[in-house]
């Protein structure tokens, strides 16, 4: 062995400084103290509560026994299921896209990180409006690039407007993450202001990576649409991401794809060659089902996130020294606690950032919230509605009475 050999680092730089994922970090420690016995009400993780749909589940039974699911498959996912996300695609989106350019993806996660690895080299800029999801930082710096946030807050809805895009856009910059509905803030853009800043992308001969993996679960008067279909000349410097997660209750069958131009997704899919080949069949047959059935079920999940989603508002609003704006769309409420910080809680414990305030609740009410650093926000936190009603009230019920 070489002299030097143990004074090298056992890990390499680039995995040292990934951060741990708060949201999971925040589920692990709930159901951890759940396991232990404690009544643990957790709006930490960003997934329904729902069971998948029975006639998707059927599918899956159906495709297990077929020897033809029990060997490898192309590496970009089964031609059928590109098909019907290209379809699904133009359908939804009404952005018209050829299966060659879908690759699917363990999860939207993994489409995600070969977004990022397929475009950026080191010191590559890409713009973030924050508050932004724990994970797109995290994969940007494995890609070697840079994440640039782009601050919003309750004055702009948390939408991130041109002015502030060109404040942040320096001769470095390659990419502009977009994403709307947003997680955590459930901010949805007006088609309108997808459209501004798609041009505003498009004139500064930007790369967008669009995540619209919450697509379906927009409320009220809101609408969702993509950036892609709003500015056309977009279209050769655009990459869609989404998946069956969040619009089926898939969150564990891991079946997400990227949507590009050809030669991207092209390298994307030789490097998911290497990194894991084909998603699991399987659920790849699951997820074509999910497409192409019927989508009642879509429908009743979302009237029910819905629902919550007022009800929490709701509950939310009447504690002394919280402030919220209504979520839009996805499932989540990103209130803010700066009315609570710095005062004596009930049980006289005191809380100077949130990341403590969540540590609290967590130890004296039993509920699990993640708090607001995680996202690039301190001073404010998320909570996932996508949970029971009961759990729901008993929950904010419990955090009204430590905060007030």
């Amino acid at each position: 062995m070489p002299e030097n050999a143990s004074s090298l680092p056992r890990l390499s730089r680039r995995i040292a400084a990934i951060e741990e994922s708060a949201t999971l970090a925040v589920d692990a420690k709930a159901k951890a103290l759940v396991a232990a016995g404690h009544d643990v009400i957790g709006f930490g993780a960003g997934e329904p509560d729902f069971p998948t749909p029975a006639h998707i589940v059927a599918a899956a039974v159906e495709a297990a026994p077929q020897p033809k699911n029990h060997r490898y498959t192309p590496a970009a996912g089964l031609p059928e299921l590109r098909e019907a996300v290209a379809a699904k695609t133009a359908k939804d989106s009404g952005y018209e896209v050829a299966a060659s350019q879908v690759l699917i993806t363990n999860g939207a996660k993994q489409a995600v990180y070969n977004s990022f690895a397929a475009l950026l080299d080191p010191g590559d800029e890409v713009l973030v409006p924050a508050p932004y999801w724990v994970t797109y930082p995290e994969a940007i710096r494995l890609a070697g690039g840079v994440s640039v946030a782009v601050p919003t807050d309750e004055s702009t809805g948390f939408k991130a407007g041109v002015d502030a895009l060109e404040a942040a856009c320096t001769a470095r910059t390659k990419v502009l993450l977009f994403v709307s509905p947003s997680n955590p803030t459930g901010a949805v853009y007006s088609p309108d202001q997808v459209a501004e800043v798609g041009r505003w992308a498009a004139e500064r001969g930007l790369w967008v990576i669009t995540d619209e993996i919450y697509e379906h679960l927009v409320y009220g008067d809101h609408v969702f649409s993509s950036i892609a279909a709003q500015v056309p000349e977009l279209a050769d410097r655009t990459i869609v991401i989404n998946g069956v997660a969040k619009s089926y209750a898939m969150t564990g069958w891991r079946v997400g794809w990227m949507i590009g131009p050809n030669d991207v997704i092209k390298g994307a899919a030789n490097l998911q060659s290497h990194a894991t080949s084909n998603v699991a069949n399987i659920c790849q047959r699951a997820a074509i089902v999910a497409l192409t059935g019927d989508q009642t079920c879509v429908a009743d999940m979302r009237a029910a996130f819905d629902r919550r989603r007022r009800h929490m508002f709701e509950l939310l609003a009447a504690i002394p020294g919280v402030t919220c704006l209504e979520p839009e769309g996805a499932f989540y409420a990103f209130p803010s606690f700066a009315g609570v910080l710095g005062r004596p809680l009930a049980g006289g414990r005191t809380a100077s950032t949130t990341l403590e305030l969540a540590e609290i609740v967590l130890d004296e009410a039993k509920v699990a919230i993640v708090p607001g650093e995680a996202f690039g926000a301190p001073g404010y936190a998320r909570l996932s509605y996508a949970l029971a009603d009961e759990a729901l009230e008993e929950g904010v019920g419990r955090l009204a009475k430590l905060l007030s």
